[in-house]
């Protein structure tokens, strides 16, 4: 049989969609005449196999209370056995209503008002407020970046935080975002032989991790030996690797049953662990179906991250771009540009009609950042990185005529 091929070059009208990315332009930036590249969705249309199962379901009359399919949950455990070498049982998983609500209950569930919860930034902001917000405090362990713009994490400093500070839980984000980066299987089995050996919890955040660029391959927490076993807690979901997070069909695994079967107890009784009706179906139509559509997608993108570097190193001066190994989001460098966060924002929004995340909205360590989502028709991504390169010379030429 022919595989189908999927078109990621038609533009889209997202408008009149509660889009959120396009609807809260001007709460966050104060003006809606922007082109959004800053929500982490894409701007694709949903591989048509997913929509398909929905519409049959949807045909059906009724739309009562309803379980989730032995055959959704194998799914799941065909997926990571066959994308990530990666096996998990039935009995290991669960529902959760969305990654960062998966996080927000493991707060609630695992420690107290007060408690202190590790986070690596510059890092994916909910990390930070469902800490704070929830009564926790945060405890940072940010990640080092050397003088070629690297990144790694700081284990070192890990270690010494532990000690000190005798957090509760750790919440990791593999792939980093918004950085893009996968974490090696060493660096992985050592933050969990230090959070074994100091009894924390270790959360796992790992929605991007179908999104490995460049033959890359994705390496769950989970998957790092007995000690990332005995603290961690995976999240995972289909909605960024398939676009459709308006589904909210997240998933968590957890090996240690001395974890798993109080926590997933306690979920059950306040029905926090019951997929709905498209959840389930659309998941499984994605783990099932959506394989070549993903593929051709990441290839897309692939080229998109390339187009973008090769655009910004001929055309941009003073902007660099952090190249991640997964996910469809740049990280933008500007601090060669020595221009104040709020300048730097100010050229992308007023003067290039961009909406890009601040980033500083990741920590303090974004100062000096930026990240473009380019997963969107390479005509789209071009126009922006035409209007930035725009912005981006008129201002410089503008301070030459005043020096």
């Amino acid at each position: 049989m022919n595989t189908p091929v999927y078109d990621f070059d038609s533009v889209i009208d997202r408008h009149g969609t509660s889009a959120a990315k396009i609807d809260r332009l001007d709460a966050v930036f104060g003006r809606h005449d922007l082109t959004p590249l800053w929500i982490a969705d894409l701007d694709f249309a949903v591989c048509p196999e997913i929509t398909a199962a929905l519409r049959r379901r949807l045909d059906h009359p009724v739309l009562g209370y309803s379980d989730a399919s032995e055959s959704y949950w194998q799914s799941i455990i065909d997926w990571c056995s066959r994308r990530h070498g990666f096996a998990i049982g039935r009995d290991e998983l669960a529902f959760v209503p969305g990654v960062v609500k998966g996080i927000a209950l493991a707060v609630n569930y695992f420690t107290h008002e007060g408690d202190g919860v590790v986070i690596q930034p510059p890092v994916y902001t909910p990390f930070r407020t469902v800490v704070e917000g929830n009564g926790r405090s945060v405890v940072e362990n940010p990640l080092l970046r050397d003088a070629d713009g690297n990144y790694r994490m700081d284990l070192d400093g890990l270690r010494r935080i532990v000690e000190a500070e005798r957090p509760r839980l750790m919440i990791l984000c593999n792939p980093h975002n918004p950085i893009g980066l996968q974490w090696d299987e060493a660096t992985l089995r050592e933050v969990a032989a230090i959070c074994r050996a100091a009894d924390v919890l270790v959360v796992s955040d790992e929605i991007h991790g179908d999104l490995m660029l460049a033959g890359r391959r994705h390496i769950p927490f989970l998957a790092c030996g007995a000690d990332a076993e005995a603290v961690g807690i995976m999240l995972a979901a289909p909605s960024k690797t398939f676009n459709i997070p308006g589904l909210v069909s997240s998933w968590m695994a957890v090996k240690n049953p001395e974890i798993r079967k109080p926590y997933y107890g306690w979920l059950e009784v306040n029905e926090f662990s019951q997929p709905v009706i498209i959840s389930a179906i659309g998941a499984e139509a994605a783990y099932r179906n959506g394989e070549a559509w993903l593929d051709q997608m990441l290839a897309y993108v692939e080229s998109n991250i390339a187009f973008a570097r090769d655009f910004i190193a001929e055309h941009i001066p003073g902007l660099r771009v952090v190249l991640p190994e997964a996910s469809f989001l740049l990280w933008l460098d500007f601090t060669e540009m020595h221009l104040p966060q709020s300048e730097i924002m100010k050229l992308l929004m007023d003067k290039a009609h961009l909406a890009l995340n601040d980033g500083t909205m990741f920590g303090s360590q974004g100062e000096g950042f930026a990240r473009l989502n380019v997963g969107t028709p390479r005509c789209v991504l071009a126009d922006a990185l035409e209007k930035l390169r725009q912005a981006v010379v008129g201002s410089t030429v503008a301070v030459e005529n005043t020096i």
